[in-house]
């Protein structure tokens, strides 16, 4: 029997996804951590299609740490069997945002360890979606604050 989130193949199934992740949590943590008080104090460009607008930089990059936080709870909840602990993220200051996105993050990709991606996740909506949705919502959300910074 395989362990949880590795296949009977040995190859890891998040390799793709873990990846791009992996990517844009050091980038956007990277941008966050190097932005002057004034930076991160102002708007980002605006969204490319559905996303909300931010207030500023720093706003963005909160929205992000909370997707990928809720991510990582949903994932270590369906490991463990039991239905998410929904829980806000503290408000830091705008300089610790990006130390946030690193955390967060790092805590999705230790999550999606302990799942496959196909699992059942007790979701924030009602669609049942599989870990591989829940992760790949946290991805998107985080890539677009990406391209907005």
């Amino acid at each position: 029997m395989a362990e949880p989130g590795v296949d009977d193949g040995g190859t890891d199934p998040w390799a793709a996804l873990r990846a791009e992740l992996e990517a844009d949590v050091r980038r956007v943590s990277d941008r966050l951590r190097t932005l002057s008080a004034t930076r991160l104090a102002s708007p980002p460009a605006p969204p490319e299609q559905y996303w909300p607008p931010y207030e500023s930089r720093a706003q963005a990059g909160r929205a992000a740490a909370a997707e990928l936080a809720r991510a990582a709870e949903a994932l270590e909840a369906a490991a463990a069997g039991k239905p998410p602990d929904e829980r806000d993220l503290p408000t830091v200051s705008d300089f610790a945002v990006g130390d946030q996105v690193a955390v967060t993050g790092h805590d999705l990709l230790a999550a999606m360890d302990l799942v496959s991606p196909d699992t059942t996740v007790c979701p924030w909506t009602l669609a049942n979606p599989a870990a591989s949705q829940a992760v790949g919502h946290a991805a998107t959300v985080l890539a677009d604050v990406r391209r907005r910074l």
